[in-house]
C-alpha cells in the first residue's frame, strides 16, 4: 500500500493505475472498466461502444489504456471512432490503431504483445459475415495467436469450402461464423478432427433471417462443434484463445 501510496506521490504511477492495482478496476463518469480481467479470465474487457456516447467511449478507453497498455473495442460506429482517434492522435500520438471494421484495437508503445505457439482458422460463409469474424480475430491477435483467415466460403458452391479443407485441418481451433440456414460450421465440423466453434450471424432475410435459423441450425448439428450466441464473435474469440493457450502450454 506504502508503495502504491509513493508511487502516485512522485507521478510514477497513476491515481487510475493505483485504483486498478488496489481493487482490479478503474472508475471513471463512463462506468468501470475491469483492468484486472485479462490476468483473472486471461480475456481482456472489451468495451461494447454500441448504445454509448462517443464520450464515453473515449473514457472507457482512456481507462483501458492508462491501466492495460491496450484498449478492445467492439461496435464501434464511425462516428465513434472518428471521435476516438482524433482523441488518440492528441492523447496517444505513437499509439498503433488497428481498425477492423466496427472493432477496434489499440495498444501504446509500453504494451508489449503476447506470444501464443497456436494456430485459429477463421472461416466465412459469405462476406456480411465478416464484421463478426472480425471481432473474433481481434480478440485471437490480441492474444498472441496465429490467425489464419478464409473468406467467403459458403456451402451454396460446395467446392469452395472443400477447396479450403486442409487449411481447416492444419489450425488449432476453428471459427467458423455463417449466417442464413448456418450449414456452413456443420459441414466443416463434420470434416475435421479440430474443435470448431460455430457463430451465428444475423444474416439473411424473411422467416429466421435474424440469425435464429443458423442458431437453432447449430444447436441441433448432428457433428459435434461448440456454439455461441447470434453475432457472438468476440465470445467466439474468447473461447478460441482459452484453447489455443491451453494448446501453447501443453506444448511447452
Amino acid at each position: 500500500m506504502r508503495e502504491l501510496l509513493e508511487a502516485v506521490a512522485d507521478g510514477s504511477l497513476s491515481p487510475a493505475q493505483a485504483e486498478a492495482e488496489l481493487n482490479g478496476y478503474v472508475t471513471g463518469e463512463a462506468g468501470r472498466f475491469d483492468a484486472a480481467r485479462d490476468q483473472r479470465r486471461g480475456i481482456p474487457e472489451a468495451i461494447l461502444a454500441e448504445g454509448k456516447s462517443a464520450e464515453q467511449v473515449i473514457a472507457l478507453a482512456e481507462a483501458a489504456l492508462e491501466t492495460t497498455d491496450r484498449a478492445l473495442l467492439t461496435r464501434v460506429s464511425t462516428s465513434q471512432f472518428e471521435a476516438l482517434e482524433r482523441h488518440l492522435t492528441e492523447a496517444y500520438p505513437d499509439a498503433t490503431i488497428d481498425r477492423r471494421s466496427t472493432t477496434i484495437h489499440v495498444r501504446t508503445d509500453d504494451h508489449e504483445p503476447p506470444s501464443l505457439d497456436a494456430t485459429v482458422g477463421i472461416a466465412t460463409g459469405g462476406t456480411v459475415d465478416g464484421p463478426i469474424a472480425d471481432e473474433a480475430a481481434a480478440v485471437c491477435l490480441d492474444a498472441g495467436a496465429t490467425v489464419d483467415r478464409v473468406d467467403d466460403v459458403g456451402v451454396a458452391a460446395l467446392s469452395r469450402t472443400l477447396d479450403q479443407l486442409e487449411r481447416f485441418r492444419e489450425a488449432d481451433v476453428l471459427i467458423v461464423a455463417a449466417g442464413r440456414e448456418g450449414a456452413l460450421p456443420t459441414v466443416v465440423a463434420g470434416l475435421v478432427d479440430t474443435p470448431v466453434i460455430g457463430v451465428p450471424v444475423s444474416s439473411g432475410y424473411g422467416y429466421g433471417g435474424d440469425g435464429e435459423a443458423a442458431l437453432a441450425g447449430l444447436l441441433q448439428s448432428c457433428t459435434v462443434l461448440s456454439v455461441v450466441n447470434i453475432d457472438a464473435g468476440f465470445v467466439a474469440g474468447a473461447q478460441a484463445v482459452l484453447i489455443a493457450r491451453a494448446i501453447d502450454d501443453a506444448r511447452d
